[in-house]
């Protein structure tokens, strides 16, 4: 019988801390279920305040008022008003330098990236580097986050085939055609000091012939040539006109439709075609610096690439980002002479000083 009650006695204790451990382990699970769910909560209450910019405004300088479909998406998706400020690269440089004081805005979209690197050096940019931005090849993007492309311009030729039949020329297919003296007064193209696009033909052909060779090159091209334009857009347009039988361009739709308008080719020469980043950046101490960064990642989106790809005209976003269903101008990726963008600011003012010196006479 005392067996018996103690055997009882014993269940019950064994009972009651299977039923406490029990309750413990409940009460845990309850516990942590409450935690989590708090940090639910937390991340999804600082995902609705970093992505929710309603009633501020985001500040853009860019090279064209075209993008404003892609930012006009962007307020719909966050709230956020833009403003946009039209300047060229060149001129958002100058700026900066001269009043260093505060930000002049708060998303550098668009423009020749040796500004941009300039831009840099000078310490007027901010470091941005999103999971979404590593996701872009080295290549395309600046390796301290100080940079990055939303698509490439690349270098080529608009020939007036008219002009070159009616003297019995044939017309170039590659670079080194152009040096060619039967092309005397033939060739048209922008001052690299004022064009981007033309800046990177010149360091293009530098990278690819090496320096002393490449400014050989240049120096044969430019007795060829009469005058340089003064705007980027001087080569098609005088080319188009008859002026020039050829014109070195940037390559886009907007050259295919002139080419067609106008009874002219366009050419990618075989021996290489250059290129340059189109920059994105974020200004230094910029005051919309987290809705800069909100728009980069938005962006980069394949879909928000797609569609600048057809604001460009340009089928160079799919070699920036991998998924993009762009525009298809025949341009592949093997076709890029292997650059060295290092250099590409930094060497910027030694070569236009020394164009400077080659060509001051035909300087409009």
């Amino acid at each position: 019988m005392k067996k018996s009650k103690k055997l009882g006695i014993l269940a019950t204790l064994v009972c009651g801390v299977l039923l406490f451990a029990g309750c413990g382990s409940s009460t845990d699970e309850s516990s942590a279920s409450n935690s989590e769910s708090k940090v639910e909560e937390t991340a999804s209450s600082e995902t609705v305040e970093t992505t929710d910019f309603s009633g501020k405004t985001l500040n853009v300088v860019t090279t064209s008022d075209a993008y404003k479909a892609l930012f006009d998406k962007f307020s719909e998706e966050t709230g956020a008003k833009v403003e946009f400020l039209s300047m060229s690269s060149g001129e958002v440089l100058s700026r900066m330098k001269a009043d260093k004081s505060e930000p002049m805005a708060d998303l550098w979209f668009g423009g020749g990236l040796d500004a941009f690197m300039q831009a840099k050096t000078d310490s007027l940019l901010e470091q941005y580097q999103s999971d979404v931005v590593k996701t872009i090849d080295e290549d395309y993007r600046d390796p301290d986050g100080y940079w990055l492309s939303k698509g490439l311009t690349v270098g080529g030729l608009l020939v007036n085939d008219e002009i070159l039949k009616e003297k019995d020329i044939e017309a170039p297919e590659t670079w080194a055609d152009l040096a060619d003296s039967k092309y005397k007064d033939e060739v048209i193209m922008s001052d690299p000091a004022i064009s981007g696009t033309m800046y990177a033909i010149v360091k293009g052909i530098l990278d690819k012939d090496g320096t002393d060779k490449g400014w050989e090159y240049w120096e044969k091209v430019n007795e060829n040539i009469q005058f340089y334009g003064k705007r980027g857009k001087d080569p098609q347009e005088k080319t188009a006109s008859g002026e020039f039988a050829i014109g070195l361009v940037p390559v886009d739709q907007s050259t295919f439709d002139a080419a067609e308008e106008n009874n002219l080719s366009v050419v990618y020469p075989s021996d290489g075609i250059p290129w340059v980043p189109e920059g994105v950046a974020v200004f230094k101490d910029a005051p919309g610096k987290e809705m800069a960064e909100a728009f980069i990642d938005f962006m980069l989106k394949p879909e928000n690439m797609q569609q600048l790809a057809e604001i460009d005209g340009k089928d160079t976003n799919q070699i920036i980002v991998d998924g993009v269903k762009g525009l298809d101008l025949g341009l592949e990726k093997k076709d890029l002479i292997k650059e060295d963008l290092t250099t590409f600011g930094s060497d910027r003012q030694t070569i236009l000083d020394k164009w400077a010196d080659m060509t001051a006479d035909k300087a409009q």
